[in-house]
């Protein structure tokens, strides 16, 4: 009797040890898990929200929390809300720097769209690849930006591409042969100025005058005097808001009475406001806008008098984020190969692909010309 009682004690605690550890197993293997995100989903924004073009800058704002409010209305991304965070780069790299390491540190964002200057986006890149955060920038066309880094992505084209539009129309449209270029000294300016000056040369034009201007300069007088003497046929002037306003103001107060060619940055109502009359007949290239009038029609009821450059590229650039996180969650690694797989979205400016750097693969651009104080097609 005592060796049953014994017996079957020895079998209770072999039983009562293998009970405990299949509990200690299933304790480790859930202790291992990471707890389920909760909260809403943290997007950082980085633009000139002052400055020399706030006014773009607000409105890429605007059309980007526009597009949030969407995602959340639908429910969110599964079922999580998401949340605009944003940070002023004010057109400036050391100020992105600074916005940017914001976000990353201290708000914890998996992904950023931005910048919107092209300063703004190459200055903090070499940060977010490192930290491995993806940076999305609906408005930078620098074409430094396509070896910026892996996680680095932009919905907008390249100087690669506006730079050569630019020359083609210069050179075949307007039969332009002897050109000035005056260009601010900035990441934007200098990039989409040489592959300017590279295809028209190439075309057969001859680049007669080749000067810069400090994007916060306010007397261009010397450089134009300068351009003046040369009697160009164009003068490609490439440039932000502020320094073209200064530019044809004072081009016309020293009788500089020739074509002016800008860049897309000149898709700013504030030029024609501020440069008046001096504004008038001024041609400037910008991506080919496709009509959407659901998205203007929601813009204007956000308050947008008038939508800038880069908003669409904004909206569409939240838009694709949403759709990717819904998919691969908020692991910036997964994001970023998933953004890379992205062909064919169907946005609010047109088809996106991004190609093996993160670029969009194809664009194509109108050219307006300011007749009337308003901006019409060339």
């Amino acid at each position: 009797m005592d060796e049953q009682k014994a017996g079957s004690s020895k079998k209770a605690w072999w039983i009562l040890g293998i009970v405990i550890v299949l509990i200690l197993i299933v304790v480790g293997i859930s202790s291992n898990k990471k707890p389920a995100e909760t909260g809403p989903i943290k997007i950082g924004f980085v633009a000139p929200l002052t400055g020399d073009v706030a006014s773009i800058g607000q409105n890429m704002k605007m059309a980007a929390e526009l597009a949030v409010a969407e995602v959340n209305s639908a429910g969110g991304i599964n079922g999580r809300m998401v949340a605009i965070i944003a940070e002023d780069g004010k057109c400036d790299g050391k100020e992105a720097v600074t916005a940017v390491t914001k976000l990353i540190n201290l708000d914890k964002v998996p992904v950023i769209v931005g910048g919107a200057c092209s300063s703004e986006t190459v200055a903090p890149a070499p940060i977010a690849e490192k930290a491995k955060v993806v940076m999305l920038s609906p408005l930078s066309s620098s074409p430094a930006i396509t070896t910026a880094g892996d996680y680095i992505f932009r919905d907008y084209p390249s100087d690669a591409f506006q730079g050569v539009r630019a020359a083609e129309f210069a050179v075949n449209t307007l039969k332009a042969k002897n050109i000035a270029v005056l260009s601010c000294v900035d990441d934007y300016c200098q990039g989409v100025q040489q592959v300017f000056k590279d295809k028209a040369v190439s075309l057969g034009a001859t680049i007669i005058v080749d000067d810069k201007y400090e994007k916060t300069a306010n007397d261009l007088k010397t450089q134009l005097t300068k351009i003046k003497s040369a009697n160009p046929d164009l003068v490609y002037f490439v440039g932000y808001t502020d320094g073209a306003v200064i530019g044809l103001k004072q081009a016309k107060e020293i009788g500089l009475n020739t074509k002016f060619l800008g860049g897309d940055a000149w898709n700013d109502p504030k030029i024609v406001v501020g440069a008046g009359l001096s504004a008038e007949g001024i041609m400037y290239l910008i991506p080919t806008v496709v009509k959407n009038s659901t998205f203007d029609t929601a813009m204007t009821k956000s308050g947008s008098k008038e939508i800038t450059i880069g908003s669409r590229e904004a909206y569409d650039a939240v838009k694709i984020l949403a759709q990717v996180i819904a998919k691969v969650g908020t692991d910036s690694s997964k994001i970023k190969d998933a953004l890379y797989k992205v062909q064919n979205y169907q946005g609010v400016s047109g088809s996106i692909s991004f190609d093996k750097n993160g670029d969009i693969s194809s664009s194509s651009y109108d050219v307006k010309v300011i007749k009337g104080g308003k901006p019409v097609d060339y």
